[in-house]
């Protein structure tokens, strides 16, 4: 029988592509390709346990994307998010939210100039 395995891509519209990819390359550190994506390739995380992708529809009612408005928000793994962070603050980018460390890891929450809420994760590394 077939099952789904994983998120194959994120995809979404932006009325300034280009000037959005630019955001994500200098606060996030993004490394676009010229067709404009990007791939996050799986060793990359592999050296944290339980580092795979969330699939998780909330009630239309939640304040967990907040302060954004829109109906999505995503996350995104990063090795250090400490240093991540302070990428963030050199390009005068503020966490809306930072939480304490928890059995996950250690999580922030960001805004892109467009409204969309991202959460950083930094994953619990293999012990």
């Amino acid at each position: 029988m077939g099952k789904v395995i994983g998120l194959g891509g994120l995809f979404f519209k932006s009325p300034d592509p280009d000037g959005l990819r630019a955001w994500y390359s200098r606060v996030l550190g993004l490394a676009f390709d010229e067709w404009g994506g990007l791939v996050f390739l799986p060793q990359d995380a592999a050296n944290h346990p339980g580092a795979g992708t969330v699939f998780s529809p909330f009630a239309q009612s939640t304040e967990y994307f907040a302060p954004s408005t829109r109906e999505f928000m995503f996350n995104l793994m990063v090795d250090d998010l400490e240093a991540v962070l302070a990428r963030c603050k050199a390009e005068g980018v503020e966490p809306v939210k930072t939480f304490p460390a928890e059995a996950n890891g250690l999580f922030a929450h960001i805004m892109d100039p467009e409204g969309r809420k991202i959460e950083l994760w930094q994953p619990k590394p293999m012990e």
